[in-house]
């Protein structure tokens, strides 16, 4: 056989994921359970023709003017906010990302975040194990209903559309703001309602925000934002931290503007802004969005697909995000 292609990998994947990787690929991984240094990432990189990056990982103009033999940038992620896409775009570089298959995974994380919020599960959770837990009482721990309840979805792509799907199994009505509004027929099959964002947060019980990172978005929910929130209204985010602006968030939950919040991801990830973590009705968890077995092994395999059908096929790759670079290329389709 001819040689394997040169792949870096900046952090290593589920065992399913290596295991076809090392078949496939010369491959240089990241020995350290922690993200790749970006000086480690720009010096390993000139005679790599493969690259398989995380959310993590800043693939800025320094590193792809480094990547000479570089053929593919293979995101093990549905978002590519961490990719100069425009500096790749000059080089006519494939990127690749991993959608669909993370997408039940983090409707159900939304929704149990969603639930454990209203009905203070982790302060619950915490009550019982500080051993302050003596008998049933009337007014212990009182939470919302979430049941019959209004959820406002912002971004209603696949992950919105699950998370939708499984709001009705609740009773709950759905509202969902986003730039473009869905034609009428889907939201009649979907059973969705779409409102101006502004009208959209003064009607939920529940927001969730399920939008990617742009211009558009970033602080995208604000003081203004928060502040047209009902006061009895809990705000969910397993989408990107910088949709939310945190300082402003903390204010809200300060001064009882919305009920509560869950989050999954933050603006400075891994830093989380310190009042939060003194907030009792902030549900917090470490970006875990996509953290089931099945769905992690799933985005590996399809990060080997794609660098499969590059490196290997010379084809143009299943999930590229940048097909833009393809208009009036000699790749076969």
């Amino acid at each position: 056989m001819h040689h394997k292609p040169k792949v870096l990998l900046t952090r290593r994947l589920p065992a399913s994921g290596m295991n076809l990787l090392s078949q496939h690929f010369d491959l240089n991984v990241n020995p350290l359970d922690e993200p790749m240094p970006h000086s480690r990432i720009a010096e390993s990189i000139s005679d790599k023709e493969g690259l398989a990056c995380l959310l993590t990982d800043d693939i800025d103009l320094e590193i792809i003017q480094k990547a000479s033999n570089l053929k593919i940038i293979a995101n093990y992620a549905v978002g590519y906010n961490n990719i100069d896409l425009a500096a790749v775009n000059k080089r006519k570089i494939p990127v690749t990302n991993t959608p669909d298959v993370l997408t039940e995974a983090t409707a159900d994380l939304t929704i149990g975040l969603l639930i454990s919020v209203a009905r203070r599960i982790v302060e619950g959770d915490n009550y019982v194990r500080a051993g302050r837990f003596r008998g049933w009482a009337p007014e212990l721990l009182l939470g919302s209903d979430v049941y019959g309840k209004t959820l406002g979805i912002v971004g209603m792509g696949r992950i919105g559309q699950a998370v939708a799907r499984r709001a009705h199994g609740f009773g709950m009505a759905v509202l969902y703001y986003d730039k473009k509004r869905l034609p009428e027929d889907v939201e009649k099959r979907i059973d969705i309602q779409y409102r101006e964002a502004i009208q959209l947060l003064s009607e939920s019980d529940f927001v969730s925000i399920h939008a990617p990172l742009s211009d558009d978005t970033r602080h995208f929910i604000s003081g203004a934002e928060l502040n047209a929130m009902k006061r009895t209204a809990y705000l969910i985010n397993v989408a990107r931290g910088a949709i939310v602006d945190e300082e402003a968030l903390v204010e809200a939950l300060r001064n009882g503007d919305i009920a509560g919040c869950a989050l999954d991801v933050y603006e400075n990830e891994p830093v989380v802004t310190p009042e939060l973590l003194q907030m009792p009705n902030a549900v917090l968890v470490p970006h875990i969005g996509s953290a089931s077995l099945e769905a992690r092994t799933k985005m590996a395999l399809m990060v080997v697909e794609n660098l499969v059908a590059v490196l290997i096929d010379n084809k143009r790759p299943p999930n590229v995000v940048n097909p833009e670079i393809y208009t009036n290329s000699l790749f076969r389709k």
